[in-house]
């Protein structure tokens, strides 16, 4: 029996950016997003136009670099959002505008201060105009899982009428429940009289932890399209995760009866590539892309394994890209084997300066590190980046000092805003002793959210990756530093949160949370 194709809409570089302190820069953006299309993802979300310059100049980067996928933006429906959205898709090969409005009692009521009537005319209006731009317009009635049912089919028929090719049901604040949030699409695809015009799609968060079960009993029931992210990031507990959609259907294809095209050797190399860029790590039991998710540690698993290996495996590890990252080069490699297999990480330099940076940093590391793996490389692209950036604070040299029975202490130079200027500092520990170092004089009036140290890969040779966000006015940011010197990885990270607080945030999001 042919099976339906389930559309993978990635939004990870849009609503898996609304994660505190996940922001990534054009660059990354670009990076991540030619992973995704490698990976053949149907439909990427490549962020909020009208949210700042910078996520427009992302999306529109984004539109350029990539022509296999989809590339799309969201926009409230309001016609500035539309046209900011629509001139930054020109240059896609096949673009999508993702508008929406809220369609709850409670949200029409005390959000939008809107009467359903309105609320349905401004639906209407933002799909006609969004159909000047592309014919490929995708409308969300936001907080669908807490909108009446009479509400939705009116809102939806008239949309579709009016040019709306996708339908998304969000499950915005993880309300619904597998078994009703399923029947919910079912009743709404066999109620609309011109439901058959359009897909129906699902984008459904983590707040109760259910949403891969609501996404896939939607899909049971018709729904062809999944919004998700990489690793699940997004806002709060985060979106459905991109891998755990994808692995369930082509696992289970006994009963789903969907197919992706998505090439799942990628999925893990690019869980990595999210992880590193937005300095939050993947948990070891993380389901697909978990260090432990193929791992035996049972006795009885371990002789199963051993004996067959699908008493304790529904999944081969290398399938999803596990145990393929591994580089074989070293010191005498040259620099065509390096730049090849940074393009086949997705990796470009269209400036030679740059890539020579990288080569050099590469043969630094080398000498050091036996093996070299993908995330090595894609942490000296991070550190290049970080270094052509404008920084008002670098680290020139450290010294730090920890015996047992004395007090932690830490002597650093630093170059501020040009200037080379010195500090020191005792702490409870050598990394608290180094901030507070920092601190005495950089006086940046900060909170300290979290402080993560990763190894990017195994190993006591590995390259450390440490991020440090912190908190100021409001204002929440990542800082990231790699270094097979663990200290030091810290203190880039802490000077790189630094530096993202001076420079001020660029993106703002105006509405949060689809």
């Amino acid at each position: 029996m042919s099976k339906s194709p389930l559309i993978i809409f990635d939004t990870t570089l849009r609503d898996g950016e609304q994660s505190p302190g996940a922001s990534m820069t054009k660059d990354e953006k670009v990076r991540i997003a030619k992973m995704l299309e490698k990976m053949r993802v149907d439909v990427i979300e490549a962020g909020f136009a009208i949210a700042s310059p910078g996520d427009f100049d992302a999306v529109q980067a984004v539109a350029k670099a990539v022509k296999d996928s989809t590339i799309c933006s969201l926009a409230r429906a309001n016609s500035k959002d539309i046209e900011r959205a629509g001139e930054a898709l020109k240059a896609a090969n096949s673009a999508r505008i993702h508008t929406f409005i809220a369609t709850s009692p409670i949200h029409m009521e005390y959000k939008l201060r809107m009467q359903p009537d309105a609320v349905v005319e401004r639906a209407v209006q933002s799909v006609k105009q969004a159909c000047t731009y592309t014919n490929d317009v995708e409308f969300s009635c936001e907080d669908a899982s807490r909108s009446e049912f009479d509400f939705l089919c009116r809102i939806i028929e008239q949309v579709i009428e009016a040019g709306a090719t996708t339908i998304n049901l969000p499950d915005t604040v993880g309300y619904g429940e597998p078994a009703q949030y399923g029947e919910l699409i079912a009743r709404l695809l066999n109620t609309i009289p011109n439901a058959d015009k359009a897909v129906f799609s699902v984008h459904c968060h983590n707040d109760l932890g259910l949403a891969v079960a609501n996404s896939l009993s939607a899909v049971m029931q018709g729904a062809r399209q999944v919004e998700c992210t990489i690793n699940g990031l997004g806002e709060r507990a985060g979106n459905a995760a991109l891998e755990e959609i994808v692995m369930a259907v082509r696992t289970r294809g006994d009963i789903f009866p969907v197919e992706t095209q998505i090439d799942i050797s990628q999925i893990v190399p690019t869980s990595r590539l999210v992880s590193s860029i937005t300095g939050f790590p993947v948990q070891p039991n993380k389901a697909i892309v978990g260090a432990n998710a193929f791992a035996h540690e049972s006795g009885i698993h371990q002789d199963g394994v051993l004996k067959h290996r699908e008493t304790y495996e529904i999944m081969r590890a290398e399938d999803v890209g596990w145990n393929t990252n591994k580089l074989v080069l070293g010191k005498h490699s040259g620099r065509a084997a390096v730049k090849a297999r940074f393009t086949d990480l997705g990796v470009s330099f269209d400036d030679e300066k740059v890539f020579n940076q990288v080569f050099d940093r590469f043969k630094e590391l080398a000498d050091k590190k036996h093996e070299i793996f993908d995330e090595d490389l894609q942490s000296l692209v991070s550190d290049s980046n970080n270094e052509n950036a404008e920084e008002k604070y670098k680290l020139l040299s450290l010294d730090a000092r920890s015996q047992t029975g004395h007090k932690p202490a830490a002597e650093l130079r630093l170059s501020i805003a040009g200037a080379e200027v010195s500090c020191a500092s005792e702490g409870d520990g050598i990394v608290d002793a180094t901030f507070k170092a920092i601190e005495s004089v950089v006086n940046s009036d900060s909170s300290l959210l979290l402080y993560s140290v990763n190894a990017v890969t195994q190993g006591t040779d590995s390259i450390g990756g440490v991020t440090v966000r912190l908190e100021k006015a409001g204002v929440i940011v990542n800082g990231l530093g790699t270094d097979t010197d663990v200290l030091v990885a810290s203190v880039k990270a802490y000077l790189d949160a630094l530096n993202l607080l001076d420079a001020g945030v660029l993106k703002a999001h105006p509405q949060k949370g689809i």
